[in-house]
């Protein structure tokens, strides 16, 4: 396919480099060049154009004759950029959702009917968390008669001296902001902000950890294509306990703004390697858990998926110089661009493209050095508990 990449930071560049080798024809678009190439290496020969992510006509014409227009710049330009693949009418991915239109629907649902008015496919929040999670969650509800709860629980951590960026600094900071979005009972509410902490255990090595509500795009999506009663994303590591001592010190708020020296630039690939060098980056860690429970026929049933993702130091092994988020996100991006739904026509979450994609995703997803783990388990519901 011919593939245009917009926004070239430490995950839109690592994406490009991996879609170039999957065959494709890649170009990438940046507002600034000399950052983009900075991320993309001096030896690559991937193209890059410059384009604002705020000019949609300047998407436009950077990215006519594309195939699929890709996302990978910030959340709120999503409804721009959705505006520009319909312009040129070619299908549309992206990473994440704003939530700002509707703080309990993602903003991508609302052009479901001009993408099947074009008969083009738009998939959405295709990353690894929301991405890859959702993908579990729609399989784990596969095995069940019907959903209780979803239950997502996310570990990211970084051992160094300062606070680095393992993602956007712009997105980091707005979902630092932002109160967390919870399914209770059916309907959805607004948590606490850093609330209804608890200890939950992740596999090796991580082990325990407190985990914490957060603001997470998944909450956005799931219940609309799924039926549940209840859900929630919390999560655990140093990088959210320092988020948690901040708001609790009145340092983290709206009005004070981003802060650079809490929020730092994302560092190039060169910066990170530097950092390693030096000692002031040891290693960082991410993870992911989806737990989901129901009922199986006369059965009460909790499904639970472990996803463990590359350390930094594995990741330096490879001869990279990338989070341990921005290296799970860029891979899970590629696969969902593999076996992108290009026969469908609308918008789609993760967990809404047909079954036998989903499989063929999560089928390759070990071979990206990712481990998923599985767990079932099953409780006969007693006659007192019918009765209750």
């Amino acid at each position: 396919m011919r593939i245009f990449v917009l926004g070239t930071g430490a995950t839109g560049s690592y994406l490009a480099h991996l879609l170039t080798r999957q065959g494709h024809q890649v170009t990438c678009g940046d507002r600034d060049l000399d950052r983009a190439r900075r991320f993309l290496g001096k030896k690559s020969t991937i193209p890059v154009v410059q384009v604002n992510a705020r000019n949609m006509w300047g998407i436009v014409r950077a990215a006519k004759g594309s195939q699929l227009l890709v996302n990978a710049s910030a959340a709120v330009f999503n409804e721009i950029v959705l505006r520009a693949a319909l312009r040129i009418r070619c299908h549309y991915m992206d990473l994440s959702a704003h939530l700002m239109r509707n703080p309990f629907k993602a903003e991508q649902l609302r052009f479901d009917k001009r993408f099947q008015q074009k008969n083009r496919a738009a998939l959405i929040t295709a990353g690894a968390a929301p991405g890859m999670t959702n993908l579990l969650v729609a399989r784990a509800a596969s095995l069940m008669d019907s959903v209780e709860g979803v239950y997502i629980r996310l570990y990211e951590s970084t051992e160094s001296e300062d606070p680095i960026s393992q993602w956007s600094a712009e997105v980091s900071f707005d979902e630092a902001i932002s109160l967390p979005r919870v399914v209770r009972d059916g309907r959805f509410r607004y948590g606490k902000r850093f609330g209804e902490r608890e200890k939950f255990r992740f596999p090796p090595p991580i082990g325990e950890a407190n985990v914490v509500l957060a603001a997470q795009d998944e909450v956005g999506t799931v219940p609309y294509f799924l039926k549940l009663k209840d859900m929630d994303v919390k999560i655990g590591g140093n990088e959210i306990d320092r988020l948690r001592r901040w708001y609790r010190q009145g340092k983290l708020s709206k009005s004070r703004g981003l802060i650079a020296s809490r929020f730092p630039k994302t560092a190039s690939p060169r910066q990170v390697a530097r950092m390693i060098r030096r000692g002031k980056l040891q290693n960082a860690r991410f993870a992911a858990a989806v737990v989901v429970s129901g009922s199986k026929q006369e059965d009460r049933i909790e499904v639970r998926y472990d996803a463990i993702f590359p350390s930094l130091y594995q990741i330096r092994q490879r001869g990279l110089a990338l989070s341990p988020i921005s290296y799970a996100t860029a891979h899970m991006a590629a696969l969902f661009v593999k076996h992108f739904p290009r026969d469908l026509a609308g918008v789609f979450p993760p967990g809404a493209i047909p079954l036998e994609t989903r499989q063929a995703i999560l089928k390759d997803v070990q071979s990206r050095g990712i481990r998923i783990t599985t767990k079932v388990t099953r409780k006969k519901i007693l006659e007192e508990d019918e009765v209750e």
